[in-house]
């Protein structure tokens, strides 16, 4: 394949280098795209470098696939003109996702989705919906989901290599007792986030609920093909370097016990039981960090919906959260 990836240097650019050289992708050109500021810049694949070029029309000429992490803004401008030349557009940013014309995929959901592109786009979803969904959708599959109520606790990376080192100097800070200076070096996010658990991310509508609960709501309907599915979303940030978790009870058209969502899960592709509560053994983002899977535990009767379970979600963002689903995508289209 011919592939350019806008956005290379990156957080999740560089992430996705590294899965296309893991995951084997047969690649005959690599053009590594980024704004001028990055541009002249080398990144390596498969053993050697590839000079990075400041985006333009004539970038995509000659490309089979093109892969964007670099924003809504940047996908809303250079998609259409990707396509234009040719290329088919894989993109994590959430310009794209609700579009009517533009499948919202999640592989090991509904892959087939990918070969109908009128756009010549494809959509990769929020990094925690993915999560969402992977532990969710083979429960639907064999039992039926009413309902979904979530709350993620996100990880800094997802909001980029300014706030890992955010992060990283507010902890210094507070650690030398400086908390003031702690406080006042916040600007990724509203608040200090170090020691702290921020309940926003994204910006608030009228109704006091965030851009990015309403991904959850809107995407999870789109990806399972289940539009009137009743979801609920609480989406906070907190001090973790990387891995989103997330608590999510939901509602079944008929009872299911644990003993059954386990088997069901264990059966899923993507997807990793990790559930002995008596040896302390569920999903720990530390031990998703750097692996493919969805891991899910924590798997228990829930006390107040009829039909219903709760589970405990972990897994890596930047991997199956971002760059893994859309190598994956890639690999759909080989």
């Amino acid at each position: 394949m011919r592939i350019a990836l806008l956005g290379a240097t990156g957080l999740v650019g560089r992430e996705m280098i590294k899965t296309i050289e893991e995951r084997g992708l047969a690649v005959e050109e690599f053009r590594p795209l980024a704004s001028a500021r990055s541009a002249g810049s080398t990144v390596s694949l498969n053993g050697r470098d590839w000079t990075v070029q400041e985006v333009s029309p004539e970038g995509f000429d000659g490309i089979d696939v093109a892969i964007f992490s670099a924003g809504g803004d940047a996908s809303r401008k250079w998609a259409p003109v990707a396509a234009e030349r040719g290329a088919v557009v894989i993109d994590n940013s959430s310009a794209w996702r609700m579009d009517p014309e533009v499948p919202l995929v999640v592989p090991e959901i509904n892959g087939q989705a990918a070969k109908n592109t009128p756009k010549g786009i494809i959509a990769n979803p929020n990094c925690s919906t993915i999560h969402a969904v992977m532990a969710l959708y083979p429960l639907h599959k064999a039992i039926g989901l009413r309902s979904m109520v979530v709350t993620t606790l996100q990880s800094v990376s997802g909001s980029g290599w300014k706030a890992v080192e955010e992060l990283e100097e507010e902890s210094r800070l507070v650690l030398e007792g400086k908390k003031s200076d702690a406080d006042k070096r916040a600007s990724v996010y509203p608040h200090r986030i170090a020691f702290n658990a921020v309940p926003q991310v994204g910006s608030f509508d009228d109704q006091g609920y965030t851009d990015e609960e309403w991904k959850m709501v809107n995407e999870s309907r789109k990806i399972m093909s289940l539009p009137e599915l009743k979801v609920d979303c609480t989406c906070t940030r907190v001090p973790v370097m990387r891995g989103h978790s997330l608590s999510i009870a939901a509602q079944f058209d008929r009872a299911v016990s644990p003993e059954e969502a386990r088997a069901i899960l264990s059966d899923a592709p993507g997807v990793v039981v990790r559930d002995d509560p008596s040896s302390s053994v569920y999903p720990l983002a530390i031990e998703a960090e750097g692996t493919d899977p969805v891991y899910v535990g924590r798997i228990r009767r829930n006390l107040v919906l009829d039909n219903g379970l709760d589970l405990w979600v972990s897994s890596d963002n930047i991997r199956k959260g971002a760059a893994l689903n859309a190598v994956q995508i890639a690999e759909l289209l080989v």
